[in-house]
């Protein structure tokens, strides 16, 4: 079965332009010109991935990202003529996976959709350190893989897909330090770029999920990285 991408963009040739290349990859794609019908249609159709415009009529691309994130984890990538940091980081700080800048190639926003629904539908593929029940535990922090939910006890927390590949590393290997650089490419499947804030902004999500009990669950090790601790039962 086809994965469906939704695209949602004011742009009719922008839209042409993604379906032709990504049904010639084989996926399904939905169509959506403006912000309200790509929430009804995100609804009604259940994609797989969402490609948002920013600048749209009805709703724009954040408020739509907001209302998607209330429901689903699946991979989101903004799209967007705003490329400034400060824009980016918004995106991200708001749980998207990804941001395409205008004008773009379409072969790299084909590539960078095959990339998320790789990473986000085979997560968990090859480790030899998943259980038969396909979960991770450390402490109180269980990581269903499967589900790509994490709990803490027995309260679900929601992940993004780059979220959830952060995790994923760092209960594999508790205790162990991570630098900036290996985070990024674990969650992002690039090469890290030195003036990057995307792993400061995801760690920041992420405490903001798991601290709210007063425990420290990731630690900053200046100079070095971040670490999950082993010991928080």
């Amino acid at each position: 079965m086809a994965y469906k991408i939704l695209v949602a963009d004011d742009e009719a040739e922008i839209r042409d332009v993604l379906r032709l290349y990504l049904e010639k990859d084989g996926y399904e794609v939905l169509e959506s010109a403006d912000g309200i019908e790509a929430l009804d249609l995100f609804k009604r159709a259940k994609p797989d991935l969402a490609v948002l415009d920013i600048m749209m009529p009805g709703i724009d691309g954040y408020r739509v990202l907001r209302n998607i994130r209330e429901e689903s984890n699946i991979p989101v990538i903004m799209l967007s003529a705003k490329g400034s940091d400060s824009d980016k980081i918004l995106g991200l700080d708001l749980g998207a996976d990804d941001y395409i800048v205008k004008p773009f190639v379409p072969l790299e926003a084909v590539a960078r959709v095959n990339s998320n629904i790789r990473r986000f539908y085979a997560l968990g593929a090859g480790s030899s350190q998943i259980s038969a029940d396909r979960e991770l535990t450390v402490g109180v922090l269980k990581l269903d893989l499967e589900s790509c939910l994490l709990y803490r006890g027995e309260e679900p927390i929601e992940l993004t897909s780059v979220e959830f590949r952060i995790m994923k590393l760092f209960m594999e290997n508790p205790g162990k330090v991570f630098t900036k650089q290996q985070l990024f490419e674990q969650g992002w499947g690039e090469s890290y770029m030195l003036s990057d804030n995307n792993v400061m902004v995801c760690i920041s999500k992420l405490r903001a999920k798991l601290d709210c009990d007063g425990r420290e669950y990731i630690t900053t090790i200046r100079g070095l990285g971040y670490r999950l601790e082993k010991n928080n039962t």
